[in-house]
């Protein structure tokens, strides 16, 4: 019995190579596109550079920010809700809860640029995570004889909240169409209560909300979801 390969299997084997390396561009293109699709109109990932969180979003200093995935599709159908953690671009007269450096080098700012486009997490001082407290409709104030957020005369039960530092503020009637915003870390978050003078006494437009955060996805030791507290 000859061991000579069979002159057909010689042949077929550098074709079945030739074919892989012009599919996979296309592959390649498919995926990215997917990725787009994905990040525009479904879920997004974002990082979350400050403290105003704690203790339910670290961003802390020294420690691992955490990185979020943001379902935008489900706004399409409703509006937020109360209690619902919200990713939102921050209104033209609110100043920025920290400041995040842009890397120097222009191949840097590149591949941070592509990144970005496709779906990687990336911090953006205008982007900021909040809960939120009351909607349109509803009329907000701070504090009751245990140092409570009242909504429509009642208070919240807020187990979540980190170092609270008791703001008074209020009563404020949210307009429609808009949404009263306040970080878990009551100490640390420049949120509605310190932009009542704005014009439009502290509250932000649903129509900034980019999505509702559903889950902590890095780093590993956090994994978990985000409800409603």
């Amino acid at each position: 019995m000859s061991d000579e390969t069979p002159p057909e299997a010689d042949q077929k084997k550098p074709a079945k190579k030739r074919s892989f390396l012009r599919e996979l561009p296309i592959l390649i293109g498919i995926a990215l596109v997917l990725s787009l699709l994905i990040k525009t109109f479904l879920v997004q990932a974002f990082f979350i550079p400050s403290e105003s969180m704690e203790r339910t979003l670290h961003g802390c200093a020294g420690c691992t920010g955490d990185r979020i995935l943001v379902y935008k599709a489900g706004y399409r159908f409703h509006d937020p809700r109360q209690k619902d953690i919200v990713v939102f671009r921050a209104p033209a007269a609110w100043e920025p809860e920290t400041q995040i450096a842009k890397p120097s080098n222009p191949f840097q700012r590149g591949l941070s640029w592509v990144g970005g486009l496709f779906g990687m997490p990336q911090a953006n001082e205008k982007d900021l995570v909040k809960r939120v407290i009351a909607v349109g409709g509803q009329t907000v104030q701070c504090c009751d004889a245990q140092g409570r957020v009242l909504v429509d005369g009642k208070p919240l039960d807020e187990p979540y909240v980190y170092q609270d530092d008791h703001k008074s503020f209020g009563p404020i009637k949210v307009p429609a169409g808009r949404l009263w915003v306040m970080g878990d870390h009551r100490s640390d978050s420049a949120d509605s209560r310190f932009h009542i003078e704005d014009g439009s006494q502290g509250t932000i437009p649903v129509s900034s909300v980019i999505g509702r955060a559903f889950v902590i996805v890095w780093p590993p030791s956090r994994w978990n979801t985000l409800g409603k507290g």
